[in-house]
Formats: C-alpha cells, structure tokens, sequence
C-alpha cells in the first residue's frame, strides 16, 4: 500500500458522515455493525502502514544525522591536518606539509559529499514528516469516528429495545382491553341495580297500600260522624 492511497482512505474515513449513512440504511443497526467492522479493520490496516511510514522517516532522519556529524567531524579533521601541514611548513618540512594538506582536501571533499546528502534528504524528510502528521491526525479523527459509531450503535440499539418493550406493553394493554373483567363486574352491577330498583319499587308498592288503608280508615271515621250528627238532628 503506498502512502497516497493510506493518506486518501484515512481522509476518507474520516470525513465519512454517519448520519447521511444511517439515513439511506434499510437497517441502520446492521450498516453501523458493519461499518464498525470496516472501521475497526481499516483503522488496524491504517495502523500497519503508518507505523512503517514513521519508521521509514525515523531512518530517514537518523541517516540525516549521521551525515550532520560525519559532516562536522570531517570538517575537524580538515582543520586539525590544515594546522599541521601549517605547522610543518613552517618548520621548514614542505613535504610532510603537502602531506597534510592533501589529507585535509580529502576530509573537506569528505566533508562536502556528507552535506549534500544531508541536504538532499531534508526536502524528502520534510515531505514525509507532513505526511506522517497527516496520517497521524487522520487516524485520530478515525478512532473518533469509530467511538462515535459504537455510541450511535449502542443508542440506536437501546431505543429498539425500548421501542419493543413499548409495543408489547401496548400488546399487552390491547389484550387486556380485549378480556377486560371489568365488563363482568358492570354487568353484577347493572344486576345489583336492577334489584336495588325492584326493593325500592316494593317498598313503594307497600307504602301506597299502607296509606290507602290508612285512607279507608279515614273515610269510615267521616261517615260515622255524618251518622251521628244526623242522628242528633233528628232527636226531639
């Protein structure tokens, strides 16, 4: 896997907006288990060649060193035989200092070739420490998103057992709206009244006997008056 297509999938993933996903699923609990699969999966492929890319820089940076100090300490030599070759011209030895002096032109040419390489590399190094920071931040946003997906999975998750347990509370609630022994006890109701009302209709009955008796007794008083009166007028 080469470093574009990484940096192209990771960038990918990362900017993949759930929501819009969830909204064209058929069933969003199964794509958020799948895309939690692909994350996970991706996110350790992504891990793998990152990793390689960091060391791949990491050597990169540590052969750019090297050249630095082998720079520098080739550029120590050369003044340290520069010195010399000084010293012994001036002690009369052209020779030895010729010597000398050839040595320290081999270290400056030493010198030199390790400052190229290191600035030859620097551009490269430069490039993949962006890419490598690209890749890291990418991976971040990657794992976020991941956490992000687990959470929409474990609400959406919740709300259909909650949605479940609704329906068969409402189930249960038709069922029972079906059976409803209430309508048993309206029933015995309706039968207590109906011999609550036949009580009160005898009483009622008895009552207006009773009061008709009570009425003949008072009409039978009045005639015995009249008969008496009648009587007293007829008295010599």
């Amino acid at each position: 896997m080469t470093k574009q297509t990484i940096l192209g999938r990771v960038t990918q993933l990362a900017k993949a907006n759930i929501n819009a996903l969830l909204d064209q699923a058929e069933d969003p609990q199964k794509m958020l288990d799948q895309l939690i699969r692909d994350y996970t999966s991706n996110i350790a492929e992504a891990e793998q060649a990152v990793a390689a890319t960091i060391g791949n820089l990491r050597l990169m940076e540590q052969d750019h060193r090297e050249d630095v100090d082998a720079a520098r300490e080739w550029g120590q030599k050369a003044l340290v035989a520069s010195r010399k070759a000084d010293e012994l011209r001036g002690a009369g030895s052209a020779a030895e200092a010729d010597k000398f002096d050839n040595l320290a032109k081999v270290a400056l040419q030493r010198q030199l070739q390790a400052e190229n390489e290191a600035k030859t590399a620097e551009p490269t190094i430069s490039s993949q420490t962006a890419v490598v920071d690209k890749l890291k931040s990418g991976l971040d946003q990657m794992k976020t998103k991941l956490t992000e997906l687990k959470s929409k999975r474990d609400e959406l998750v919740a709300r259909a057992k909650s949605a479940q347990a609704q329906n068969q509370m409402m189930d249960a609630v038709k069922s029972i709206d079906v059976l409803d022994p209430t309508s048993e006890l309206s029933r015995f109701e309706d039968k207590v009244r109906r011999e609550e009302a036949r009580a009160v209709g005898k009483q009622e009955l008895a009552a207006s006997s009773l009061d008709a008796q009570f009425e003949q007794l008072d009409s039978l008083g009045d005639s015995a008056e009249i008969e008496a009166r009648l009587a007293a007028l007829k008295a010599p």
